[in-house]
């Protein structure tokens, strides 16, 4: 595997590379994402893998500064994957000046859900990723559908913005008893690890639910979030949605999904299950 640390390196050999895919990734690697770059190496001839902490989607109260670098052991897991180049770059390669110009994606879509509890997150996920599928030109790109919200920002973007690019989802990949992994699952202690596949076993229960008929949708989201709170959780939200652009369901044939974020203990997980 070839570590490029700078956009002209890994320009030079994106030329050389065929069908390109590219697996964006802030490092700090589970096999969550080794499934997504196995994946990616499905569809094109070289798969590029970026890991970049970016700056630009922590609000000021979040944890850049503590966010785990991992560059060594997460190079040993992507060459065994197949991973044929990685794009490393420092802050100062990525942002070599203040960055004046950002992506903006629909008020509608990103002031919901994650947006509403981290305002300019997906500001900065839009940017930096514009600015990744700028850099090395793929022809197709993974994300994966455990961060939803993201997925669809991202998604409409490219076709909004008619990039050349493929987007492909990558599904969740979890643990035995359900647990979406996460990069922040390291930060459970040994009590909360076993109180964390709550929130599956919760949204499991509301896609049966619907799937059995129920449509009162507001007592399926409140009982979650009653439950989680009485378990000693804060939630931010459980809440059944559109797929397409997250918003309330207008008719329950809708393909839909149901969402979540809660803290357990300092940590902040997310899911979402697809209904």
């Amino acid at each position: 595997m070839q570590i490029h640390t700078t956009i002209e390196s890994l320009r030079a050999a994106r030329a050389r590379a065929g069908r390109v895919a590219l697996v964006p990734t802030m490092g700090n690697l589970h096999d969550g994402h080794i499934a997504l770059m196995r994946q990616a190496g499905e569809h094109a001839d070289s798969v590029i893998a970026s890991i970049f902490v970016n700056r630009l989607q922590f609000g000021p109260s979040e944890d850049f500064d503590k966010y785990p670098r991992t560059l060594e052991s997460d190079c040993e897991k992507l060459e065994a994957a197949g991973v044929k180049h990685l794009f490393a770059p420092t802050e100062k390669v990525m942002y070599p000046q203040i960055q004046h110009y950002h992506v903006d994606p629909a008020p509608a879509q990103v002031s919901i859900l994650d947006g509403e509890f981290r305002p300019g997150h997906f500001r900065g996920v839009a940017t930096v990723v514009l600015k990744l599928l700028n850099i090395v030109q793929p022809d197709l790109a993974l994300f994966g559908k455990k961060d939803y919200q993201q997925l669809m920002v991202l998604s409409n973007m490219v076709r909004e913005l008619a990039l050349p690019v493929e987007v492909v989802p990558g599904e969740t990949v979890r643990a035995a008893d359900g647990l979406a992994l996460s990069s922040r699952n390291g930060y459970l202690s040994a009590e909360q690890r076993a109180e964390a596949p709550l929130l599956y076993s919760l949204l499991t229960r509301i896609r049966e639910a619907v799937r059995a008929g129920d449509h009162d949708f507001l007592k399926l989201e409140t009982e979650a979030m009653n439950t989680l709170t009485e378990r000693g959780w804060k939630p931010d939200y459980v809440a059944i949605r559109h797929r397409a652009d997250l918003q309330p369901p207008v008719h329950t044939c809708d393909p839909l999904v149901v969402l979540a974020a809660a803290r357990l203990g300092a940590t902040r997980l997310i899911d979402n299950l697809e209904i």
